[in-house]
């Protein structure tokens, strides 16, 4: 039996911190291993507990989230950091995700949805809370640069992983992509790994991200 995903929670909010960890402590293969209340609290525990998953908050005292995020990332780059946000949190959202977050959730999420962002998130897939993802990257696209930039920005990708990072950010898993180009699905984990290796990206959040910002994928079409 595998060792269990090993999360540290961070939220200001103990009413928040206790009920996230209840959820994810009741999961047969997830351990909560820490909790914090503020971002400073959350370096240390990552520090000294070394979790594979941190559900962090964005607003809070002593040091943000953001600034804890960048910390962490630099400390411990193989850990992965999801955002917990409310629904009119988006710059905050921009700005996370920019900081190496590999993912965001809304702190409504039911305890389904909690455990499975986790076990997502270790897996190496993007992590975005589906309600509000699409006017998130409708405005990262509007804020995209002008025609051309794109094509500088992804020249280092081949056709083929080009129409693989356009499917990645419509939300596409690799079994999906597989059948859409019709190759194997291991051609497909190849063709994303070098799509994150050329972009300097650390997973497909990320990427999902870049996509919309440079205008290869617009929301709606």
């Amino acid at each position: 039996m595998s060792a269990p995903i090993r999360v540290v929670v961070v939220d200001d909010q103990l009413m928040l911190r206790e009920s996230f960890s209840v959820v994810l402590d009741f999961q047969p293969d997830i351990e909560v291993v820490g909790t914090a209340a503020n971002g400073a609290e959350a370096v240390r525990q990552v520090r000294d507990a070394r979790p594979d998953v941190v559900l962090m908050d964005v607003r809070m005292p002593v040091l943000d989230g953001l600034a804890a995020t960048r910390q962490i990332l630099a400390n411990a780059p193989a850990t992965k950091v999801l955002v917990l946000t409310t629904f009119d949190d988006d710059e905050y959202v921009h700005e996370a995700i920019r900081a190496g977050a590999s993912g965001f959730l809304l702190k409504d999420s039911s305890a389904h949805q909690l455990a499975d962002a986790v076990r997502t998130a270790v897996s190496g897939g993007a992590v975005l809370a589906p309600s509000v993802t699409k006017r998130i990257l409708a405005d990262l696209s509007r804020r995209s640069a002008a025609p051309g930039a794109p094509s500088e920005r992804l020249a280092a990708l081949t056709n083929q992983e080009l129409r693989v990072l356009g499917l990645v950010a419509r939300g596409m898993s690799n079994a999906e992509i597989a059948v859409q180009l019709g190759v194997a699905e291991q051609t497909v984990k190849t063709h994303v790994s070098r799509i994150l290796m050329k972009l300097h990206l650390r997973d497909r959040t990320q990427a999902a991200v870049l996509a919309y910002e440079t205008g290869l994928v617009v929301p709606g079409r």
